[in-house]
């Protein structure tokens, strides 16, 4: 008989409430506030915390953290505006920080 596998997934780690879909990571070479990143397309079961603009290594961006929808961890942030032409691509995109998501299904 075969085994159903379901999608590789994302999850916040401290309660494993499922957080992004693997196909929706664009890019893995990003910097959070505690070291590595993911950008990723979609995210899902969390909470968009209140705007306010940061001034990050790509230059000022309006961003709102993004916490877990069950436990509330901190994951990362979602960037709502980037101001310099050339950084537009992250508008609507979301980071989780590597040390605050682990996989699921691999």
């Amino acid at each position: 008989m075969a085994e159903l596998v379901g999608p590789r997934l994302y999850s916040c780690c401290n309660c494993r409430n499922h957080v992004s879909l693997h196909d929706d990571v664009i890019s893995k070479a990003f910097q959070g506030r505690h070291g590595r990143a993911f950008l990723f397309s979609h995210a899902m079961n969390i909470v968009v915390g209140p705007k306010e603009d940061r001034n990050l290594t790509t230059g000022l961006h309006t961003v709102a953290d993004i916490s877990c929808a069950d436990c509330q961890e901190v994951l990362g942030w979602k960037y709502e505006r980037a101001y310099e032409p050339s950084q537009k691509y992250k508008e609507g995109k979301f980071i989780f920080e590597k040390l605050k998501i682990v996989k699921e299904n691999w």
